[in-house]
């Protein structure tokens, strides 16, 4: 079958290791169930496996991508929550949770297997093209904001790195939920798009706010760092799922946040549970994805390029059988 995978590991040039072509395909086995992708989409996590990060040398060629729509061997139009191992279904309860790609196959292929447990239903309301983005950055936003930051209706929430696939969510998510949204971007252009997806004042990384906020969604790390620890009410939470420009701040800004009780929460992915909540949350609101542009299969790597220079704003998608 033809799929997108990683062939070699390069840290510094990641694209060098990306090769498009024929592999095989999944084999059935008990408690598995082998899926025909129609739409998958693209995430940072893709581009760190392939500078090594999670994925070993030993495990190439590996599939890449976490997130895919498609239909079950019985015709169900289905949507796969890419964290395997977080029960132990249909890989025992010893095996450690993982990712899509890290120690299975991913979904950048015709086909790809999970265990049976990851499948869920496609609500009807949304294409293919928009439940593939729901399953790892949506999902992570989800999780950010309304189980690991907390935040209600009526609170103030600042998203760092306008135009990112989390932050992205993350704006249209607290708009729908009655947040008073704040964002940041380098790019005047997203600057723009933010506010009209809901944000009431987009400003530069580092910029002064027009008023403390509740709770911060990072995930650009380094670059931001300071910005988002100082925009913080007393008693606010920080909330980081990535470290694009790195996890290594020069300010850490230690004193402020015990002297103002500021609470630091690490977030990755979601439960199940939550996906499931998120698919709902969408088909009862209306709210849809931000799709930067829809790609064949066999144009990945114009995707990845764009990805990686940080050019697109939402998800790019890839469009399967």
């Amino acid at each position: 079958m033809f799929a997108v995978y990683a062939a070699r590991i390069d840290r510094d040039q990641p694209l060098t290791g990306l090769e498009l072509g024929e592999l095989p395909a999944p084999e059935a086995r008990p408690g598995w169930s082998v899926i025909d992708v129609r739409a998958a989409s693209l995430n940072h996590h893709d581009l760190w496996s392939l500078r090594g990060v999670g994925l070993p040398e030993d495990r190439l060629p590996m599939i890449l991508g976490c997130d895919a729509a498609g239909v079950d061997e019985d015709g169900n139009e289905v949507v796969l929550h890419s964290v395997i191992g977080q029960t132990g279904h249909g890989v025992g309860p010893k095996e450690p949770r993982s990712i899509l790609t890290e120690r299975y196959p991913g979904t950048f292929a015709e086909q790809v297997a999970v265990p049976t447990w990851n499948v869920l239903p496609k609500p009807k309301e949304l294409s293919f093209e928009e439940a593939a983005c729901l399953p790892t950055a949506w999902l992570t936003a989800y999780r950010m904001l309304f189980t690991n930051a907390g935040v209600r209706p009526g609170d103030s929430v600042l998203v760092q790195g306008a135009g990112g696939g989390v932050a992205t969510a993350a704006i249209v998510l607290g708009k729908a939920a009655g947040l008073r949204v704040f964002a940041t971007s380098r790019d005047e252009a997203k600057r723009k798009r933010a506010l009209e997806l809901g944000a009431v004042e987009a400003v530069e990384p580092g910029a002064r706010l027009p008023q403390r906020v509740d709770a911060v969604i990072e995930t650009v790390g380094a670059a931001t760092w300071s910005h988002s620890v100082k925009s913080l009410r007393p008693g606010g939470t920080l909330v980081i799922s990535g470290a694009t420009s790195g996890d290594r701040p020069s300010h850490a800004e230690l004193t402020r946040v015990f002297f103002l009780e500021l609470k630091i929460v690490g977030s990755t992915m979601g439960t199940k549970d939550e996906l499931e909540d998120l698919l709902s949350f969408c088909a009862a609101t209306g709210v849809r994805p931000v799709i930067d542009e829809v790609l064949s299969m066999d144009r990945a790597r114009e995707g990845f390029e764009r990805m990686a220079s940080g050019g697109q704003f939402g998800k790019i998608v890839l469009s399967g059988s």
